[in-house]
């Protein structure tokens, strides 16, 4: 108590002077150099997200070899959707936990599953403990997803916050790029058989565990930032100040609760129309289908026409073009809008998988097919990436951001889950056409959807958001 009761005592003047020009929590409370700091170690949970989600790619090949599944397309969905579960429980825990105990602990938290999660799952030989292991990182991915957007955005002014949250996106697709070039320098050339005994033995076990020591530095790292002063001020009493200002704007007395708001009020009708919306920008950044090249590469690649080593090189072309693209969204997204990018995205998408579904229908094979994953991924990356993370760390109000992300994130990774463990089966029933035709169709609904109802947050303070979302 006396922890939360000092931070709260350093940050008053910032937050009194934030309340009466209504301009974002904290944006006067650290110098830019700290902000950069701490959005970079928070963003730091998104780098191991990043790994952790990919690295498994990579490490197919050669696992299911070890523990001979390799004809049972069931025990493989198993493998990849593990880790994805664990997401689930993660992101379910996140908001209610980061609200009883704070931000930073939650932080802390995921860094020890990722560093727990990325020495076990290399070290085990019996496939329910290999299993078990990813779980362990799936939760810290759910937990980091939620946690890290939502903290950025919350220590964040509002004419940088998009590039802040987007942040988080950029140090995803880093981790994505990083397990991605792992994967291919320890992957011996498998046209010789002793390299593929090895790949077999050891090559996908050190795949994990290179994820140690990035685990482990985000884990130091996050006992310097500090706590978010929008958590320290609605736990220790400072009020909800869109709450305040609007009580005085309607003549009436404050009756701000300074609690944090559960599941039940999150579901009131006043939040009913906001909620919908992030739910659906949440499942449609994973339904839209982007992400099973990452998770399904190897299917993907070869159905393309490529070997297995041409597979590694093209799945290390598309992370360098998801990393470029997500450079770019971090200044087009203060420049464009969140609006104009998530359209953007939705509905390029919806050409290019419709395309794409064509070229497997008529049997193209080779570098049309590349070029054509390359555009995904790079649409992808510098549109619904990182706009769905910032949207969604924008459009709640302060008393319920921490369980409306959690819910949200939940949702994601529902989304994420069911997405990787359906495309197996829709691949062998429907054939690649079809399966990509289906996510163009998703990506044509949303796009009619988001137009109609997404909103422009671009240099708004996340009072005035409340203001205009909040009814």
């Amino acid at each position: 108590m006396n922890t939360y009761n000092k931070g709260l005592d350093s940050i008053r003047p910032f937050l009194a002077k934030a309340e009466s020009k209504q301009a974002p929590l904290c944006s006067s409370g650290f110098t830019k150099t700290f902000l950069y700091f701490i959005c970079a170690v928070s963003a730091m949970g998104g780098l191991l997200f990043g790994y952790d989600w990919v690295v498994i790619g990579g490490a197919k090949p050669f696992y299911e070899l070890y523990f001979g599944i390799t004809d049972s397309p069931l025990m493989q969905g198993v493998a990849m959707t593990t880790a994805l579960v664990g997401c689930l429980v993660g992101a379910m825990v996140a908001g209610a936990l980061a609200d009883r105990y704070g931000r930073k602990p939650l932080l802390m938290l995921s860094a020890v599953l990722f560093t727990v999660s990325a020495v076990a799952t290399g070290l085990f030989d019996d496939f329910t403990l290999f299993n078990i292991a990813r779980f362990i990182g799936g939760m810290g991915i759910g937990i980091a997803s939620a946690l890290a957007p939502m903290y950025i955005a919350e220590v964040s002014p509002a004419d940088i916050r998009g590039r802040m949250v987007s942040l988080n996106q950029m140090t995803i697709v880093l981790g994505i790029l990083v397990a991605q070039i792992v994967n291919m320098l320890l992957a011996r050339d498998t046209s010789v058989t002793e390299n593929m005994a090895w790949n077999t033995e050891w090559g996908w076990r050190w795949m994990f565990w290179a994820e140690t020591l990035p685990a482990g530095l985000f884990l130091l790292m996050s006992f310097f930032i500090p706590e978010s002063p929008v958590y320290l001020q609605l736990k220790m009493g400072g009020g909800d100040p869109a709450t305040k200002s609007r009580g005085k704007r309607e003549g009436r007395k404050d009756e701000e609760r300074t609690d944090m708001a559960g599941l039940r009020e999150l579901m009131q009708p006043k939040y009913r129309h906001v909620l919908l919306l992030g739910l659906i920008i949440a499942v449609f950044q994973q339904w839209c289908g982007t992400n099973v090249i990452f998770n399904y590469a190897q299917e993907i690649f070869v159905g393309a026409g490529f070997d297995v080593d041409g597979m590694f090189i093209n799945i290390v072309i598309t992370g360098i073009a998801n990393v470029v693209f997500t450079f770019a969204a971090l200044y087009t997204i203060e420049k464009w809008g969140r609006r104009t990018l998530i359209l953007m995205g939705a509905g390029v998408l919806f050409m290019i998988y419709f395309i794409l579904g064509t070229c497997y229908f008529i049997g193209l094979t080779g570098t049309m097919m590349v070029m054509l994953v390359v555009a995904a991924i790079s649409v992808y990356a510098m549109t619904l990436g990182p706009v769905t993370w910032t949207l969604l760390a924008e459009i709640f109000p302060n008393r319920v951001r921490g369980i409306a992300m959690a819910t949200c994130t939940f949702a994601l990774w529902v989304g994420c889950c069911t997405l990787t463990f359906s495309f197996p089966s829709m691949n062998a029933l429907l054939g690649s056409s079809g399966t990509f035709w289906i996510y163009s169709a998703i990506c044509l609904c949303a796009y009619i959807y988001l137009y109609r109802n997404c909103p422009e947050t671009k240099g708004k303070s996340l009072e005035e958001l409340e203001r205009e979302l909040v009814k």
